[in-house]
């Protein structure tokens, strides 16, 4: 009989170990996104050292070239970026992870087959141009290919409060596209959200990046 009690215990155990894990990892997931490859482009009037600088309240993963506190690039009207060794950058590139709540009051629902069409449209009408659309969409493009629907909102100022950028000298113009989208398996409503960029003059600077929101 103690045998038998002894069994029990020990399944009872395994059970509270297994949940206490699956809940330590939706507590995880709940309170921590990530950030995904947001990158910076600059593009002066003509060539000159520019200093970039991050303000963000979440915890950088990933740089390129590093961060270390800050980056000290030379920039080129083109957008080639060069650091004090002489290497040559398209731009300048990082990851983060933070527990920011991104808002999904407007936006849309597209499905997955028909996210190349859509982001070529959107992207335009934030102001990116085809190379960086292109690249945008190379690397968000399977991640919203594998999902039957996606629902996609551009965030304003829920991305650009907690990921700062301080840069000088002052650019003329920024433009900051960032695209949360939360995975669905069918398709849902959502008022659309309205879409516009500004007129690029003087020395711009444009960044891309994303992060999916889980179901």
């Amino acid at each position: 009989m103690k045998k038998f009690y002894y069994v029990i215990l020990l399944v009872i155990c395994i059970a509270v170990v297994g949940l206490l894990i699956l809940f330590g990892r939706f507590l995880a997931g709940s309170q921590s996104l990530e950030d995904a490859k947001p990158v910076i482009y600059l593009y002066p009037e003509q060539e000159q050292e520019v200093s970039v600088r991050l303000d963000y309240d979440g915890e950088l993963t990933c740089t390129y070239p590093e961060y270390k506190e800050g980056w000290e690039i030379t920039a080129k009207p083109d957008g080639r970026l060069t650091d004090k060794t002489g290497m040559e950058y398209n731009y300048l590139y990082w990851e983060g992870t933070s527990d920011r709540e991104y808002d999904f009051s407007e936006g849309f629902c597209i499905a997955g087959e028909d996210s190349a069409e859509f982001l070529e449209g959107a992207l335009a009408e934030l102001g990116l141009t085809r190379r960086e659309a292109n690249e945008f969409i190379v690397y968000w493009l399977p991640r919203l290919e594998a999902n039957a629907y996606n629902l996609i909102s551009f965030q304003t100022e829920a991305y650009t409060e907690h990921a700062g950028l301080i840069i000088e000298p002052e650019p003329d113009t920024v433009i900051r596209v960032f695209m949360a989208y939360r995975p669905a398996d069918s398709r849902q409503e959502i008022p659309e959200q309205k879409l516009s960029a500004p007129v690029r003059k003087g020395f711009t600077v444009v960044e891309w990046g994303g992060c999916e929101v889980g179901k």
